[in-house]
C-alpha cells in the first residue's frame, strides 16, 4: 500500500511534472537538448495545472451527468459515506477527520435528518497506532452532528474496498439499495466501485466543486490550484483504471 502511495505522490501531476524536472537534471551532459525539453514540459505543466480555469474544466467532466434520480422499485434502505481523510491534532482528541472526510459528513447529516436512514461510514485503518477511518468518522457523525452510525466497515484501502465490503455488510443485513455520499468529484469512480456488488446505488455528492464561468484571475497560476488538479487527474486515471476491473 505504502509503494502504491509513493508511486502516485511521485507520477501523477502536478507533482509528477517536478520528477520528470528531476529526472532531466540527472540525465547525462551529452543530452543537453533533451533536457531542455522536459524542463520545458515540466514547467509548463506546472504553469496550466496551477490556472483555476484549467482545474475547473477538469471538473467539469467529473462532477457532471450524475444520475439524480431514485430507483422507484428499490428505494434507499441506508446511507454510505466512503471515507476521505483523518489528521492528527495537538489537542483532546488526538486524532479527527479531515476537511473532506468532514465536507461528506456533513452532507450525509442533512441526507439522514431528511430521511431517518441508518448510516454506514466505511474507511479502513492507514496505519497501526491510527484508528480506522470509519472510527473517527462515526465519533465525528455522533459529536459534531449528532447523528448515529449504525455500522462502520473498518476494512478498506481504496474505494473499491469501500465499495465490497460497504456491500458485505449491507446484504447481511438486507440491504440492497443505498445512498451513497462522496465527493461529487469522486462520485464516477464510485459508482464504478459499487457496480458488481449487487447493491443499488443512488449518488448524494457534496456540492460541486467546480465553478461556472471565468473571469482573468482565473488564468493566473496559483499554488492552491495543484491540489485541486491532482484530485482531479487521480479521479481521471482512477475512473479509466476502475472502467476495466
Amino acid at each position: 500500500m505504502f509503494l502504491k502511495s509513493l508511486l502516485v505522490a511521485l507520477l501523477v501531476p502536478p507533482f509528477g511534472f517536478v520528477t520528470l524536472a528531476l529526472a532531466a537534471l540527472l540525465l547525462p551532459r551529452g543530452h543537453l537538448r533533451l533536457r531542455r525539453i522536459l524542463l520545458g514540459i515540466s514547467v509548463g505543466g506546472l504553469v496550466v495545472l496551477g490556472m483555476p480555469v484549467v482545474a475547473d474544466r477538469l471538473l467539469d467532466g467529473l462532477e457532471t451527468d450524475l444520475p439524480s434520480t431514485l430507483p422507484v422499485s428499490a428505494p434507499p434502505g441506508a446511507i454510505v459515506v466512503l471515507g476521505a481523510e483523518i489528521r492528527r491534532t495537538s489537542a483532546d482528541p488526538p486524532v479527527v477527520v479531515g476537511r473532506l472526510s468532514l465536507e461528506r459528513l456533513a452532507t450525509a447529516a442533512k441526507l439522514q435528518r431528511k430521511t431517518g436512514l441508518p448510516v454506514l461510514v466505511s474507511g479502513g485503518t492507514l496505519q497501526k497506532d491510527l484508528p480506522s477511518i470509519a472510527d473517527v468518522m462515526a465519533e465525528s457523525m455522533r459529536d459534531d452532528f449528532r447523528v448515529p452510525v449504525q455500522w462502520r466497515e473498518e476494512r478498506s484501502q481504496t474505494t473499491w474496498e469501500n465499495a465490497q465490503f460497504s456491500a458485505d455488510i449491507l446484504k447481511q443485513a438486507g440491504i440492497t439499495s443505498v445512498y451513497v455520499v462522496t465527493h461529487s468529484w469522486h462520485m464516477k469512480r464510485a459508482l464504478l466501485a459499487f457496480r458488481g456488488t449487487g447493491l443499488t446505488v443512488t449518488p448524494a455528492p457534496t456540492p460541486p466543486d467546480r465553478r461556472d464561468g471565468a473571469i482573468l484571475d482565473d488564468f493566473l497560476p496559483r499554488a492552491s490550484t495543484w491540489n485541486v488538479s491532482y484530485f482531479a487527474l487521480h479521479e481521471w486515471i482512477g475512473n479509466a483504471w476502475y472502467a476495466f476491473r
